[in-house]
């Protein structure tokens, strides 16, 4: 039988297991490029720092500012109302009204305190009502000093009312000091026959 040209019998099967390698590695390549990249993505969000925002209001913040108003009555120059530094002290408002008369009690009053925005401050004179409400030394006798005392203390008198009491204290806070009961005459609905009532009660 006559002998013939046959091909190798793994010849035609090498090109292809050789293509279906090239291909398996690609992917396989792909894959491990991709790999790495998330790696390296993910590595770098790790490795950036995080942002601080600040809050509103932390400590950061500058601090409030602004004014406090007082009332300031009694044994001073100018009674009034006065706008001052938020840090100011109850001598810095007896300054601002004028510093103190004569009269002035400084005993019963605390010159260093630290004021709060709208109190009234009340500086008595010697043996009066003292800032704190309560009677000093020698004000035993009960009378209310028309100088000193404040709404409530001034509605304590005989027919003096809410209206009346803060007429009275306009008239004081507008005039200054009284310098007797009888100048009571010079506020509006006082008369003749209301003072007579109250002179006991009463003192400057």
């Amino acid at each position: 039988m006559p002998a013939t040209d046959t091909p190798p019998v793994d010849a035609p099967r090498t090109r292809p297991h050789r293509l279906r390698l090239s291909i398996g590695a690609a992917v396989v390549l792909g894959l491990v490029v991709l790999s790495a990249a998330v790696g390296l993505g993910i590595m770098r969000g790790q490795a950036a720092p995080s942002e601080s925002v600040p809050l509103a209001g932390t400590a950061a913040s500058p601090a409030p500012s602004g004014d406090l108003y007082v009332h300031v009555l009694g044994a001073v120059e100018r009674p009034g109302l006065y706008v001052l530094d938020l840090d100011a002290r109850l001598v810095d408002a007896v300054a601002a009204a004028g510093g103190t008369t004569d009269d002035a009690d400084l005993t019963a009053v605390n010159l260093a305190r630290v004021l709060s925005d709208g109190e009234q401050i009340v500086v008595p004179v010697v043996g009066a009502v003292a800032e704190t409400g309560v009677p000093a030394e020698g004000s035993a006798d009960g009378r209310i000093d028309l100088n000193t005392a404040d709404q409530a203390a001034l509605e304590t008198l005989p027919r003096i009312g809410p209206a009346l009491a803060e007429r009275i204290i306009s008239w004081r806070e507008e005039n200054g000091r009284f310098q007797s009961v009888d100048d009571l005459l010079a506020v509006p609905g006082i008369g003749e026959k209301l003072l007579e009532a109250i002179r006991e009660g009463a003192k400057v």
